[in-house]
């Protein structure tokens, strides 16, 4: 692979352990690796990007999405439910998609990602209708180029037996296991600069039994990877585990093994004070996400609260079905206003909302290898053009997140370019659109 040389950006936010901020500087790529910074480098035979006018930030990590929902974005009857009735109009639809639906709604989502400057993405897929499997999510996503966290997730409660989904979406427990089994056994690779690390993630705790959860904890310690599910998401999600199992979700997810550094739960929106202790006691993540909270309305999650307790918080567009979009740029910027929204002007700076994006969501998913940008990382890095309308006037081109593009003109994924000049490299992105579209006509037809 050719080295390739960032050339003499106007500012590099490294989210270093310093957080440096370098002016005028340049980055050398080589072999996937961040090779030197700093001023005037010289690089014989190296490939230059030039980033005159541009502000270089680490590659956006995104901590939670459910990328087959791509597919149904803004579908009448869920657009003003809460979180149950929502995924009542939803269960439905989903339960008609198959292997095509999951792979191209899987790489427009991944795609609208990378414009938005993400480099990294988990993925939390529940459902597994008409021969679907993880592995169509996971062969999109190495044809597109991010890197990339699917999860095995699972709903095994349905609605015969008084969980929320449809009984035709759940499986049998043995068989979610074994197909547990399967994937990290075929697709997990722990080494360092991974391009795939897959994790297991029952659903929720009103999809799956108490003892799912425990069995994929105990499965998930035996392989080495990580753990993801959805917990304190609303109101409702507290009065269900109230009623159902007589404690707090956070009770109920330590004495299930679902608390450590190998844990990580989406929203937490309602969080109570003893349970942010309990994260941050025992290293376990949150991906915080802002805007589908507020679209099902859920509320705001306690992220100062918690980031000042010491909890590791990422942050996740989720489902494009409940945000209904995948910016994960937006997604910072609605982070840094509910904070301040919640508690004050002061309560997070842009820097802050920026790193979270970052270097928080890589730490959230145990990837301390990325979401910084300093010599011996991974050369995942995003270049964004402040020269436009969108920061004209701004004293401060680094803070983006309050004056700057929402979508990206380079990206860089193992120091390979995905995206250039604000175009998709390694995929024909308006195909994947028209075929996307048509499997959603298809789809809406059918109701």
């Amino acid at each position: 692979m050719t080295d390739t040389l960032i050339r003499n950006a106007d500012y590099i936010l490294t989210m270093d352990d310093a957080r440096r901020e370098l002016r005028g500087a340049d980055v050398l790529i080589r072999g996937g690796v961040i090779a030197a910074m700093g001023t005037a480098l010289d690089a014989p035979g190296a490939r230059v990007v030039h980033a005159a006018g541009c502000v270089v930030t680490p590659g956006l990590v995104n901590t939670h999405h459910h990328l087959y929902q791509t597919l149904t974005r803004a579908v009448p009857g869920g657009q003003d439910a809460l979180l149950f009735g929502w995924l009542k109009t939803l269960y439905p639809i989903w339960a008609r998609f198959g292997p095509d639906e999951m792979q191209v709604s899987t790489q427009v989502g991944l795609a609208e990602l990378a414009l938005s400057g993400c480099t990294t993405t988990s993925d939390h897929l529940y459902l597994f209708p008409n021969g679907a499997t993880l592995d169509d999510t996971i062969h999109a996503a190495a044809e597109l180029g991010l890197r990339f966290h699917p999860t095995r997730g699972a709903m095994s409660i349905g609605e015969s037996a008084g969980g929320l989904p449809p009984d035709s979406l759940v499986e049998r427990e043995a068989a979610i296991l074994d197909d547990m089994i399967r994937v990290v056994d075929r697709f997990h690779d722990p080494r360092e600069g991974a391009m795939c690390r897959v994790g297991l993630a029952p659903c929720s705790p009103f999809s799956v039994s108490r003892e799912l959860m425990r069995d994929a904890a105990l499965l998930a310690r035996d392989k080495g990877v990580m753990l993801h599910t959805h917990l304190a998401e609303n109101d409702e999600d507290i009065a269900y585990s109230l009623a159902q199992f007589g404690c707090r979700p956070g009770q109920y997810a330590e004495d299930l093994g679902w608390t450590g550094a190998d844990v990580w739960h989406a929203h937490c929106v309602k969080l109570d004070p003893q349970e942010i202790a309990l994260f941050a006691r025992t290293g376990t993540g949150v991906a915080h996400c802002p805007c589908s909270n507020c679209r099902l309305g859920s509320g705001i999650a306690p992220v100062r609260a918690m980031r000042d307790a010491g909890v590791k918080v990422g942050l996740g567009v989720d489902g494009s079905a409940s945000n209904d979009a995948g910016n994960l740029v937006l997604e910072a910027r609605q982070a840094l206003l509910l904070q301040r929204v919640a508690r004050g002007a002061d309560a997070m700076s842009a820097r802050e909302a920026l790193e979270i994006a970052t270097r928080g969501g890589a730490d959230v998913l145990g990837r301390g290898d990325i979401g910084r940008l300093e010599p011996g990382k991974r050369a995942d890095i995003a270049i964004w053009d402040v020269s436009g309308v969108e920061s004209a006037g701004s004293w401060d081109p680094a803070a983006i997140l309050l004056a700057g593009p929402v979508r990206v003109r380079d990206l860089f994924v193992e120091g390979r370019q995905v995206v250039a000049d604000g175009q998709m490299t390694t995929i024909e992105l308006p195909r994947v659109i028209e075929r996307q579209n048509r499997l959603a006509r298809q789809l809406r037809d059918q109701i």
